[in-house]
């Protein structure tokens, strides 16, 4: 479990849960440093354009307007937030003076009178989210049951984006209630919760599928990390490459095609080994084996496909992969590190045999997000942000009738906004970190941050643009990682390892 101080890994203990319970009791959401972050540096920084490299989708011609656009569902929790903050007594516990002079001063503050009635009612209906959210940090449950109550009844999980994203959070608000005066106990919520989603992903199901199509997100990070690959394997005759979470194994069938038209220094040979763990990943792997093998021979590449699978990660060693001396080896991973965070000795034995097998580049994209916080307030708002950003996302890129949009919304991030907010110790297990965070991690393997090209930039680019929802994808450097984003709010990191 990583901590909120990037320079150590704590592992998950009964100390760190007792720290959980007892910061959860004393933080209260209007003191939130935070959500005045999001209200005044990161809705700033939104709202001027010409910081970000790929320019915003302007709304212009469609309903009210704020500075020119229409309102995201960002903005709409932006401006809820910012009022919510004003509307908090300054006292040892909220906000000082100072800091209400800056959120007060701050754009959003004037944008309540010049909204739609219907974008009012929504502002009011995220503003009694956070309400509610406060009376939980501090344990008043009774009251937050009433705000609940008017949460519940007045959104949808198929109404406008913001109702969706109050409804979900309403149901992980009354889930943590129940949790914590036992109503329920952890056993139930394993019980309501039986799968991690994550582990379903692997075997792309037609809802995943669906969003995968439609939405930008996965194609520019692989695109941009295959990239990013070719360019550090050019003068290589025969590559190796270690897939932590192959899935389907789309990126590699891309990576053929770049190499098969690479007319200087031809490829001799290309491994593939796919790393997987737990009794469903063989059938998987396998399975992406034979169709990769049949895509090499069309194209008349000589690939060998291999499989290192464990019962854990704790059992991963070096010698279990077959590594041939003059291979130019290659380590790729798309969120599989990020999901052993909960799992810190698997997530530490994985990059001791990294460390050891010592690859030539690390390719890895993560969630951009700090879902790992021990206050309940503080993952309380940066899963708001984030997963308004996700609905955002969805209404744009999928039709508000699709029914796979219903299902990925109700079972994929459901479960995530239920499993940040209401679950605890063991069983929370979406942990998600910054790029500061892996970058404090892994410097303690030797492992320095590489520069993503201006090529792979271009790439990433090129691929958003294909999409006719694409215009609203954002990009931000942070450090030498790209951050893919949605209208200015950042969801992945693409990042380039290289060892010292």
């Amino acid at each position: 479990m990583f901590d909120e101080n990037p320079t150590r890994m704590v592992p998950l203990s009964e100390e760190t849960i007792a720290n959980d319970k007892q910061q959860n009791s004393s933080t209260p959401l209007a003191s939130l440093e935070l959500l005045k972050s999001y209200g005044s540096n990161k809705g700033f920084k939104k709202l001027c354009d010409e910081e970000k490299i790929m320019q915003p989708i302007d709304h212009s011609a469609a309903g009210n307007e704020v500075l020119g656009r229409k309102l995201s569902t960002d903005d709409v929790m932006r401006i809820a937030g910012t009022r919510f903050i004003q509307s908090s007594p300054s006292s040892p516990k909220s906000l000082g003076s100072s800091a209400l002079k800056s959120i007060f001063s701050h754009p959003f503050g004037q944008f309540f009178s010049g909204l739609s009635d219907e974008e009012k009612e929504e502002v009011q209906l995220a503003e009694s989210l956070l309400a509610c959210a406060e009376k939980v940090g501090f344990k008043q449950f009774g009251r937050a049951g009433k705000l609940l109550s008017q949460c519940e009844s007045s959104s949808s999980k198929t109404g406008s984006p913001v109702k969706r994203v109050v409804h979900y959070f309403a149901e992980a608000l009354r889930l943590r209630i129940d949790l914590e005066t036992g109503r329920i106990s952890s056993k139930d919520l394993k019980k309501m919760q039986p799968m991690d989603p994550r582990e379903i992903t692997k075997n792309l199901t037609p809802s995943v599928l669906a969003f995968y199509e439609a939405a930008p997100f996965c194609q520019i990070t692989m695109f941009t990390l295959v990239q990013s690959i070719i360019e550090n394997v050019t003068e290589a005759k025969k590559i190796h490459v270690i897939d932590f979470e192959i899935r389907k194994g789309v990126q590699w069938t891309t990576l053929m095609q770049s190499l098969v038209s690479r007319n200087r220094c031809p490829l001799e040979l290309l491994k593939i080994t796919a790393v997987g763990s737990g009794s469903n990943s063989k059938l998987i792997i396998e399975d992406t084996g034979k169709r990769l093998k049949d895509f090499a021979i069309s194209l008349k590449i000589n690939l060998c496909y291999d499989y290192v699978i464990v019962p854990d990660m704790l059992q991963l060693r070096e010698d279990l992969f077959k590594i041939d001396p003059e291979e130019t080896i290659v380590v790729y991973s798309q969120y599989a590190l990020g999901s052993k965070i909960q799992q810190p000795d698997q997530l530490e034995t994985i990059m001791r045999v990294v460390k050891t097998i010592r690859p030539t580049v690390l390719a890895i994209t993560e969630i951009e997000a700090s879902h790992n916080s021990t206050s309940f307030v503080n993952r309380f708002i940066e899963a708001l942000f984030y997963f308004s950003a996700l609905f955002d996302c969805l209404e744009n890129c999928m039709k508000h009738d699709e029914p796979n949009r219903l299902v990925f919304e109700s079972q994929y991030l459901d479960y995530g906004i239920k499993n940040i907010l209401a679950a605890e110790g063991a069983e929370r297990n979406a942990r998600n970190v910054r790029i500061d965070v892996w970058r404090a991690f892994f410097s303690r393997f030797g492992l320095v941050e590489a520069e993503i090209s201006m090529l792979s930039l271009f790439q990433a680019e090129l691929v958003a643009k294909r999409f006719p929802c694409g215009s609203s994808c954002t990009f931000d450097w942070d450090g030498n990682s790209l951050l893919l984003g949605w209208k200015g709010t950042p969801l992945n990191s693409i990042s380039v390892w290289k060892f010292l």
